[in-house]
């Protein structure tokens, strides 16, 4: 609710004198007034704002007040005679305790419009206070916690919460409000300001709809503010940084730099915190907005217009400081007493700086007039301001229109600092000129200085360029030996599955020469005893034989010249490849590589090869090496995992191909650890492994990447945190 008022509390500051007299002729007119609780107060559609749908009827007359607490008080038959008349508006410290403590209970006898019956009206209750509001005896909504049944207090500050009703048939009601609060220390917003006028206030339908409107432009203001302060701190900054010898930017990159913080500070919105929290929150404005207005801003002056700083003039704005600091944490019985100090100290730096102006005018050149006319546009909007504040309590009228005003007279003095710096570059820009106009006409000797030095500098940069050179063929020679050494381990890590898978054929080969042997000696045997159809037999037997060390001799010679072209360097030429025998040949070497390492090691192996995919085009080397580093870094996820001794965990990689739209898609996964989504995004890079060191090179995935890009394909990863991760890879066909 805070956001909603930011726009009007400048307002009682200006205008409190007319405040104080406004309740003074109330208290005159008293008398003539009759028994609050006879008194009806008519509620009309007309009464509700249009800006927001929403009647005040916390300042409507005909309220009474009762301090104290008795549960009796919200029915609708009491006698109200011993009631003082009272509006929730004008609650003060008389009404409280020594500890500051306020409780009592509000009623009022209303009467609703025909037209707003059957239709939703909104009820909200104010920040800063427990409250509970009845109808007719009967509870509708309570905010905070009022200390009863052993529960501590508790003030609301949750923020907007309207709470809905629906009058369907009766028109006259008897409102009750159960009020508990502090006064002392003071609440968030004084209860003497306008900003605390909502304790309590009805909504028409549109109400909401229309109150979210007004926060957003509020916020889209606010931000703003927000947004331009603190692009220019950082402009000014940077300028400095740039700059280091223009002294003047430090004063007004530090200006910019608090009325940055304090737009901040006064764009947040303190909901939902205690009275300490946003005591907080109002030290920490007070304390960046008083330096940058009360201190920063006649230093600025004081350098920009190249005058002496007088020591006893800053410790008087200093002590100014603390005061103000002081008066941020005073509690409202010093309210008054703090907002004297801060107007005084605010008439006492704006006499300060204006007196600069006045006694540095004749001296005034270039770009310290955009100073001075901000300072005077600055001081113009807010006596304009004060001027209308005084004329119309709503200042220029619409909220946006005051959004407006107040953007203006927010920023204008730092847009005139902008048009100061771009002036004052452009007068450095000339200085610069007319120098080096200067240092071209001083001699022809320091030309030719400057020529020679320029040939001094070209040699240089030659070298330089050459010693550049050298090292990027370096970095080349680097690169392309890493890669190499890259292709070998992976080559080392399939020597062991190749001698396996070398051994199983051999292994035929051998036993199969064996029996052939033996057949031959008893082909012998039963060609001398004349048995001729043994001996047809046993030529058979020998045939299929010789069939069969035929098949894995040539199983064999696949192996070797699978390795072979594994090792050699990529021709660059695609052929076309069975992917499906590709991706279950690097499984099962990759798979008997680490069981020969390993013998504990022990996974699961799953395939889903789509059979109507055939061959596809492809440099079966590079894509074979891709698959391999997939297949290997799936082995290591799930063996890694296994160390961890999760029990009924069982270790499974599968590898799967599949046609889609005229894509092939090879899925590599693993029930592993999965990849934290915090390196996610470096798996690719070069050079970067989450394996420990020496046990990786951190190429692999980036050279999977880079072939598989080559073949105007894909690789994607999707991961799951101690589920698996699962590598795709997406080729044309």
């Amino acid at each position: 609710m805070r956001v909603l008022n930011l726009l009007y509390n400048y307002q009682y500051n200006m205008n409190q004198v007319m405040r104080y007299s406004f309740k003074i002729a109330l208290l005159l007119l008293f008398p003539f007034f009759g028994w609050a609780q006879n008194t009806i107060v008519n509620i009309t559609p007309e009464k509700f704002s249009k800006e927001i749908d929403a009647f005040p009827i916390d300042a409507a007359d005909g309220w009474v007040f009762h301090k104290g607490n008795d549960s009796n008080w919200s029915k609708t038959g009491i006698d109200t005679k011993g009631w003082e008349k009272l509006k929730p508006t004008d609650l003060s410290e008389k009404y409280a305790d020594k500890n500051g403590r306020v409780e009592g209970w509000f009623r009022i006898k209303v009467a609703l419009d025909s037209s707003l019956l059957n239709k939703v009206v909104y009820v909200e209750l104010g920040q800063w206070a427990a409250t509970a509001f009845y109808v007719d005896g009967e509870l509708v909504a309570a905010r905070g916690n009022m200390g009863e049944k052993g529960k501590g207090f508790r003030e609301y500050n949750g923020g907007l919460d309207p709470q809905t009703i629906r009058f369907d048939t009766s028109t006259t009601h008897i409102f009750s409000l159960h009020f508990v609060g502090y006064l002392d220390p003071s609440p968030p917003y004084d209860v003497k300001t306008q900003s605390l006028n909502k304790v309590i206030r009805l909504g028409g339908p549109n109400y909401t709809y229309r109150l979210s409107n007004n926060y957003k432009t509020v916020y889209t203001f606010l931000t703003s503010w927000v947004v331009v302060c603190t692009i220019l701190s950082v402009l000014f900054w940077l300028l400095l940084f740039q700059n280091p010898k223009e002294k003047n930017l430090f004063w007004i990159a530090l200006y910019t730099s608090t009325l940055a913080i304090y737009t901040y500070y006064y764009a947040i919105d303190p909901s939902g915190k205690s009275f300490s929290e946003n005591k907080i929150y109002r030290i920490i404005g007070w304390f960046v907005q008083v330096p940058s207005l009360h201190l920063l801003l006649p230093i600025l002056l004081i350098k920009v217009f190249k005058r002496k700083i007088n020591s006893r003039l800053i410790l008087i704005l200093i002590i100014l400081n603390v005061l103000n600091g002081i008066g941020a944490y005073s509690t409202h019985s010093f309210e008054m007493t703090f907002r004297i100090i801060f107007g005084s100290s605010a008439i006492f730096v704006m006499g300060i700086c204006f007196y600069y102006v006045i006694t540095s005018w004749k001296n005034l050149r270039g770009a310290q007039w955009a100073i001075v006319g901000g300072l005077i546009f600055t001081a113009t909007i807010y006596l304009v301001s004060f001027i209308m504040g005084l004329i119309s309590p709503n200042g220029l009228g619409s909220q946006y229109y005051n959004l407006l005003y107040s953007t203006v007279r927010t920023l204008g003095f730092p847009f005139s600092l902008l048009i100061y710096v771009s002036m004052r570059f452009k007068e450095m820009i000339h200085e610069v000129q007319a120098n080096a106009q200067t240092v071209v006409e001083l001699s022809e000797e320091k030309k030719v200085q400057a020529e020679n030095q320029q040939k001094i500098l070209e040699v240089e940069v030659a070298r330089q360029t050459s010693e550049i050179r050298l090292t990027l063929e370096n970095l080349k020679s680097t690169q392309s030996q890493l890669i190499q050494s890259e292709k070998m381990a992976s080559l080392g890590e399939l020597t062991a599955g190749i001698a396996h898978e070398i051994q199983n054929p051999l292994n035929f080969v051998n036993n199969f020469s064996e029996v052939n042997t033996e057949l031959l000696d008893e082909l012998g045997e039963e060609a001398d005893k004349g048995n001729l159809e043994e001996v047809k037999a046993i030529a058979k037997d020998i045939k299929d034989n010789e069939q069969k060390i035929n098949h894995h001799g040539k199983r064999a010679d696949a192996i070797v010249k699978g390795m072979l072209q594994h090792s050699r360097s990529s021709s660059g030429t695609k052929e076309p490849t069975d992917i499906n025998a590709l991706c279950d040949e690097y499984l099962r070497l990759s798979y008997h590589g680490l069981r020969a390492k390993d013998k504990s090691f022990n996974a699961a192996l799953k395939t889903d090869f789509d059979t109507t995919i055939g061959n596809i085009n492809i440099i079966p080397q590079d894509i074979g090496r891709v698959i391999l580093n997939l297949i290997n870094n799936a082995f290591y996820a799930v063996d890694e995992k296994k160390r961890s001794g999760i029990e009924g965990f069982e270790p499974t990689v599968s590898v799967s191909t599949k046609k889609i739209k005229g894509k092939v898609e090879i899925k590599v996964s693993d029930n592993g650890n999965g990849i934290p989504q915090k390196v996610l995004d470096k798996i690719f890079q070069p050079f970067f492994t989450t394996k420990p060191t020496g046990q990786g090179t951190g190429l692999g995935l980036s050279l999977s990447y880079d072939i598989v890009k080559a073949h105007d394909g894909e690789l994607k990863v999707n991961t799951v945190e101690n589920k698996g991760t699962e590598f795709i890879i997406q080729l044309s066909t």
